[in-house]
Order: structure tokens, then sequence, then C-alpha cells
């Protein structure tokens, strides 16, 4: 029911959560626990695009820390983050799976190894047109 509802709306708004709980016959706490919990799960709509950074630990070993600070000073938003121009999200994941090609990035779904400074500011103007 959760994932249906953020394919059709792109996030789960607070208000849903009494009606969820009610249709599933669990207490709200617990529907408003799963959603927190997940980070996929938005709690507000995403931008048009949506970047996420791998910031597990091969990840930032290979340099994904400069990467992740680059990223938020390009776009002017912390991570976890819309940009106010409603363009990009940036999110922080924890492992993509591509610990041999690290660092790594996930923009619209898809997966980028290799990462430099190079290719994130090609993803990063992706992200403004």
């Amino acid at each position: 029911m959760l994932h249906a509802l953020q394919a059709e709306f792109g996030y789960i708004d607070e208000a849903a959560e009494p009606l969820i709980a009610e249709a599933l016959n669990i207490t709200r706490a617990e529907v408003h626990g799963v959603i927190t919990f997940y980070h996929d799960f938005r709690r507000a709509p995403a931008g048009r695009h949506v970047l996420k950074l791998c910031r597990a630990e091969a990840c930032q070993a290979a340099g994904g820390d400069p990467l992740a600070a680059h990223a938020q000073a390009r776009l002017g938003v912390p991570m976890g983050t819309t940009a106010p121009d409603g363009s990009v999200t940036l999110e922080a994941v924890y492992c993509l799976g591509l610990c041999a090609v690290a660092p790594s990035a996930m923009l619209d779904g898809r997966v980028i190894g290799r990462l430099d400074q190079a290719r994130l500011d090609g993803l990063l103007a992706e992200t403004q047109q």
C-alpha cells in the first residue's frame, strides 16, 4: 500500500497515515514508523531529478566525501533536501552495490560508477536541463 501511494503521488502525505492504519488495522505509530524508517519512502515530493550519492565506506575511501561536499556546494543544498527550484533532490544512500567501481551514484535510477568531479559535474548539469 505504501509503495502504491508513493508510486502514484511521489510521496506519502502525513495526512494519509491514519487512513492507512485503519485500512490495515494497525496503529498510526506503526505506519509512521515504517514510513520514517525506510529511506525510500518520501515525506514530501522529490525534485524533477533524484541524485543519490553512495556514502558507504568503500565509496568514502575512494573519494566520496569530497564529491558529496562538491555536490552540496554546487547545488546549494545539504544532503537529503531538494534544490529551491525543484530541479534535483540530493540524497545519501548506503551502498549501491558498486564497491568495485567506487565512488558511485544513481541519477534517476541509472547507476554510475567510477565517479569523479568531472562526471559529477556532468550529472549535475543533467539535473539542470
